[in-house]
């Protein structure tokens, strides 16, 4: 695809417009959130590694976490031209990468999934696609002409979603 692809870090965020593109790798228990509005081309990727920014003391990188990574995307990409009444959004990751006993306390991974989805929710963007939790790493891609996510996981063939 045209354009150039952009690289989303670890606790980072960025916002682009077709012809360009984002991706982020290393999602594991991490949430890869891509926003897209399909008529201005203006699209978005969050790499979250966290549900919540209160539970913890040093929480200045918003990026860092659900309640408050995905509201600054939002944010961002109306600044460049998105409606949010257009915006859909798809999310990647959230995989339980160490089975330590069983407690679901410390599967980081799926709490970050339900933060992630409680977050669209409340701000009426539709999650119009998934995949999260299994045992596995992604990397994530999403293209702006077409809002088209593709997930790439070692040793499994690329889909998309």
């Amino acid at each position: 695809m045209a354009g150039k692809m952009i690289k989303v870090g670890m606790a980072d965020l960025k916002v682009c417009k077709a012809p360009d593109n984002l991706t982020t790798i290393g999602l594991g228990s991490c949430i890869g959130i891509a926003i897209y509005d399909p008529i201005t081309k203006v699209t978005g990727l969050a790499h979250i590694m966290l549900p919540d920014s209160t539970a913890i003391r040093n929480h200045s990188n918003i990026a860092k976490f659900a309640d408050t990574g995905i509201t600054k995307l939002v944010e961002d990409m109306i600044r460049m031209g998105a409606s949010k009444s257009r915006m859909k959004a798809k999310i990647a990751g959230g995989a339980k990468m160490f089975d330590l006993g069983g407690s679901n306390a410390i599967n980081v991974g799926q709490r970050n999934a339900e933060a992630s989805k409680k977050k669209l929710r409340e701000l009426g963007i539709p999650l119009i696609s998934s995949d999260t939790g299994k045992n596995f790493g992604r990397t994530v891609e999403i293209y702006s002409a077409n809002g088209e996510f593709l997930i790439k996981a070692v040793g499994r063939d690329t889909y998309k979603i």
